[in-house]
């Protein structure tokens, strides 16, 4: 008899989540811990990065998961707009295994590319894609989900001021914002480097999509990843990407 696979996830536990290296609060946060941010933290090309910016880091997750990537010697900035998710973002990064190397600043990001003297070479981001209008449950999560606070033309040219010559501005949306973000980053002057198109399951039409620009031309890699498979266990793909992270993987 074939037993079935158990689901694969982070532990659930003291309003947050438990990895297999870190654990994250999220209880103060607009946005929880959610696919999409394990996406891109799993994803985002790390060879070769000295210094790492997290714009709109929430609860800190993505940042977390790019110091769990990287050597010691690289630093992991992450910049919070809302109060009470940068605090916990400071919290999460202190008692973590990297709080020597995350920096958590409660800042807006036009403020702090104006101020910043760094240049990074990767920067990620999880942004706001909803158009102004749609509501949402509260003023805290219409900040985080809303362009009204920060709309993709200026986080392009936020980016821009921040990113080495030779680095990547990645980022994950669902599949129509995403479409528009590649016409308005081509627009900029950006070159489009990595592409992949993410269906929740493989016989599905994709639903997310993980970009990676660069100020630089080159070859553009694309791929399609499914995150289950017909029969709605996780696929292999989603399992290599995602299981230095998950607990019981």
């Amino acid at each position: 008899m074939t037993q079935e696979k158990p689901q694969v996830r982070p532990v659930l536990k003291r309003n947050g989540f438990t990895f297999k290296q870190f654990f994250v609060a999220h209880d103060r946060c607009a946005m929880k811990v959610g696919t999409d941010a394990i996406l891109l933290g799993a994803w985002a090309p790390v060879a070769g990065a000295r210094r790492v910016l997290d714009i709109g880091c929430g609860s800190g997750l993505i940042a977390l998961m790019l110091a769990q990537r990287t050597p010691d010697a690289v630093t992991i900035d992450a910049v919070e707009l809302d109060v009470a998710a940068a605090q916990q973002a400071q919290e999460n990064a202190a008692q973590s295994p990297w709080s020597s190397r995350i920096h958590v600043y409660q800042q807006d990001i036009a403020a702090f590319a104006e101020s910043s003297d760094q240049r990074y070479s990767l920067i990620v981001s999880n942004p706001p894609y909803y158009p102004p209008g749609v509501a949402c449950a509260t003023p805290e999560r219409d900040a985080a989900r809303s362009t009204t606070t920060l709309d993709h033309a200026s986080l392009l040219r936020y980016a821009a001021r921040l990113l080495d010559e030779e680095g990547f501005f990645c980022v994950v949306l669902p599949e129509a914002p995403g479409q528009t973000m590649v016409a308005l980053a081509q627009d900029a002057g950006w070159h489009l480097r990595f592409r992949i198109d993410v269906a929740e399951y493989a016989h599905r039409p994709p639903h997310r999509v993980l970009l990676g620009f660069s100020p630089s031309a080159g070859e553009t890699l694309q791929e399609r990843m499914a995150i289950r498979n017909q029969d709605t266990h996780y696929s292999e793909a989603w399992c290599s990407l995602t299981r230095d992270f998950y607990l019981f993987m």
